[in-house]
């Protein structure tokens, strides 16, 4: 396991099985999937194997999202981190990419974005990453102004999953 990353008020780690019941609570909220193809999970074992596919794309990748933990109280609130994609989006393949989700009563309290900036402090200066990217829903527009904050520079608008989708970049300032 990698070491956490801490942040003034999170604690950032690998997905572990435990927090399976705080994922159930994320991924089951319909307002969560409202901008993520609109799938909340409906079984407890669809979060447990969702852990289980994390979990190897640490072992095969190096990298993936990572569990958000409130340092006051150990609460488990939501994921983010830095995913490396295979697969072809939006003509690129194999990229890093900068991706978050929280239980909703979380929103709006700014875990995303202070979470997105330890993550991009982690790919830039201890992985080396040369550009993270993101994508998201083109009328998700906290998710929008929330990747501006971090630095995020809008690129183009593209379809996937038959949804139209935002992408954006940030290259990393060491590297230029």
């Amino acid at each position: 396991m990698k070491k956490p990353i801490e942040t003034e008020r999170l604690l950032l780690r690998e997905l572990e099985l435990s927090d399976a019941e705080g994922m159930f609570e994320l991924d089951s909220n319909p307002n969560v999937h409202l901008f993520v193809g609109n799938r909340p999970v409906k079984h407890i074992e669809e979060s447990i194997e969702y852990i289980k596919f994390v979990q190897k794309q640490y072992k095969d990748l190096g990298t993936g999202r990572w569990a958000v933990v409130l340092k006051e109280n150990n609460e488990f609130i939501g994921w983010s981190g830095i995913k490396f994609i295979t697969d072809e989006i939006n003509n690129h393949k194999n990229f890093y990419e900068l991706g978050y989700r929280f239980i909703e009563k979380h929103w709006g309290k700014g875990y995303a974005t202070e979470a997105g900036r330890a993550f991009i402090d982690h790919a830039f200066n201890e992985m080396k990453v040369e550009v993270l990217y993101a994508y998201a829903d083109a009328g998700n527009e906290n998710s929008r102004k929330i990747l501006e904050k971090l630095g995020f520079h809008f690129v183009n608008s593209f379809e996937y999953n038959e949804e139209l989708e935002v992408w954006y970049e940030l290259k990393n300032p060491n590297r230029i």
